[in-house]
């Protein structure tokens, strides 16, 4: 009998697999980032106990995949969550769902729409000045905190919060506001072609240690992940070491619980640890 995590992990090589064939179609290069990068070298697959899968576009190519990814997944069982495709969703980055699926996630309650997902990040050019970094990290750090706290998001369910009312349309739009206010922190420094560095500004790593270049990210190369082929930066060697250290090595056993998913709805099935 498959585990919990082990059938999350089969409907998230699907979202994988649906992405991948859709920015084949679109020409887009995508690549793996952080846990997902490291499981795809270390394990050719997922890390066997984390259950999310991380992927990465730079800033151009994400905003094509957005603007295009609505028609092509019209038909298709896949729903492409963003700021703007769902006005109760909070973060700064995408989410490929499977609307086939609902799930519950630990410590992040909100109204947003709920799917086993793969999260897809936008790689953001970044001022080389060390001064300018921190004042655009800790603008984005402050306005994405106002977004989660207007749309309701929350560590732990509280039983009154479906008394609530849905949020009015003046409240949605002062939400929407600060949202193209991130958008324009986010993406303050695009025009500015000659900076090499880009970063995912929503990253939960330290900030230097997911700072990256254009030029490792515009040079791929193709690896196993499970069944499927996916797309990785050429010198992950570099990224991972300047991430994890000695990657290959794994953790201590008690820091193996990197779960974010605690309960699942699939097939018209209940499943929980």
């Amino acid at each position: 009998m498959p585990t919990l995590i082990e059938r999350i992990h089969q409907v998230e090589l699907g979202n994988l697999a649906q992405l991948d064939q859709l920015c084949h179609q679109l020409g887009l290069p995508y690549f793996l980032m952080g846990g997902s990068l490291l499981g795809a070298i270390r394990h050719q697959g997922f890390i066997p106990w984390d259950d999310d899968v991380d992927v990465g576009l730079l800033r151009a190519d994400y905003d094509q995949l957005l603007a295009a990814a609505p028609t092509h997944l019209a038909d298709s069982p896949y729903f492409l969550q963003t700021p703007t495709s769902d006005e109760n969703y909070g973060l700064s980055y995408a989410k490929l769902l499977d609307r086939r699926t609902y799930i519950e996630e630990k410590r992040n309650v909100n109204n947003a729409r709920k799917g086993i997902f793969i999260d897809i990040f936008p790689l953001d050019r970044i001022p080389q000045d060390t001064s300018a970094q921190q004042k655009q990290s800790t603008k984005f750090q402050l306005l994405n905190t106002r977004i989660l706290l207007q749309l309701r998001y929350h560590l732990v369910d509280n039983p009154l919060r479906k008394l609530q009312s849905p949020l009015s349309s003046e409240q949605l739009t002062s939400v929407n506001a600060l949202k193209a206010e991130r958008q324009a922190v986010m993406t303050q420094y695009q025009s500015e072609i000659t900076l090499p560095q880009v970063k995912n500004l929503a990253s939960q790593y330290a900030y230097a240690k997911e700072v990256l270049t254009v030029a490792e990210l515009s040079d791929l190369t193709t690896v196993p992940f499970e069944h499927l082929q996916v797309q990785v930066p050429r010198n992950y060697a570099t990224i991972l070491t300047r991430m994890y250290g000695d990657y290959l090595a794994l953790p201590p056993e008690n820091q193996r619980t990197e779960k974010h998913l605690e309960r699942v709805i699939m097939d018209n099935q209940v499943f929980t640890d």
